[in-house]
């Protein structure tokens, strides 16, 4: 592995000075640790959870940074902050990843890459703010949901998928059918109630754009568990399809959903 590059001995930013200043212009409340290194691989220790795989990790990996900080905000939030190797008026920030999430949860969540910032701590803090902290915000949402939801494991050769059958029933509510426990949770979250009598979850059809949206909210939650939704009309009984036709000018009323 070649020798990282260093920076020029003149260079004269301090990492703890600007990001005890930044600190104080970014919102809500926020506390400094520094670091100083005294070697390349020291500043791995410090920068092992930094959320980036552009400009802040190039460097880290290229350059031997020297110092940087971590400013940690009262919600948990993280920064890194170091210099900017190729620019003497520049630092880098960074977010860091959450350190109690299982790595599965990292899956398919793009990283919010840091960015370079000026020295001007108060203009680096706008750029902090209307760049990096909504990209992380982002980042972080997807994963914690994933953290939440993850995905079930396949199912072995031969067993059969798992699935929900909705069935609509004639007085216009809908019932649903799964042995599943993680089905069933997410049935009752969006509004299916136990019904002892048919043995089934049941939601109401009073309002069908109701109910329409919780068996679309439902099915999409079963499917983030890997269960399939089969959705179908009840059996009509026998006797209807010998009904005589209704007579020229009857009206027939037909209920939307």
């Amino acid at each position: 592995m070649p020798a990282p590059r260093t920076l020029p001995a003149d260079d004269s930013r301090d990492v703890e000075s600007f990001a005890t200043l930044l600190s104080d212009e970014l919102p809500g409340n926020w506390t400094v640790n520094h670091h100083q290194h005294q070697r390349h691989d020291d500043q791995f220790l410090h920068a092992e959870e930094v959320w980036d795989l552009n400009e802040v990790a190039a460097a880290l990996a290229e350059y031997a940074l020297g110092t940087d900080a971590h400013l940690i905000r009262s919600d948990g939030t993280r920064l890194y902050v170091t210099l900017h190797p190729r620019h003497e008026e520049k630092f880098l920030v960074a977010a860091m990843a959450p350190s109690d999430a299982a790595p599965e949860a990292f899956a398919g969540v793009r990283e919010p890459d840091g960015i370079a910032v000026p020295a001007n701590p108060e203009r680096a803090a706008r750029a902090i703010t209307a760049n990096l902290l909504p990209r992380y915000d982002i980042a972080l949402a997807q994963v914690r949901h994933n953290a939440m939801n993850p995905p079930q494991p396949l199912p072995a050769p031969g067993a059969q998928p798992q699935q929900v059958v909705m069935t609509w029933l004639e007085d216009g509510s809908l019932t649903a059918v799964t042995t599943a426990r993680p089905a069933a949770e997410a049935l009752v979250s969006e509004g299916f109630a136990w019904d002892t009598a048919s043995s089934a979850y049941v939601l109401s059809g009073d309002d069908t754009r109701t109910q329409a949206h919780a068996v679309q909210a439902a099915g999409a939650r079963l499917a983030r568990l890997g269960i399939a939704t089969v959705l179908r009309a009840a059996a009509r009984p026998a006797t209807e399809a010998t009904l005589p036709t209704p007579p020229p000018g009857t009206r027939t009323t037909t209920r939307a959903r």
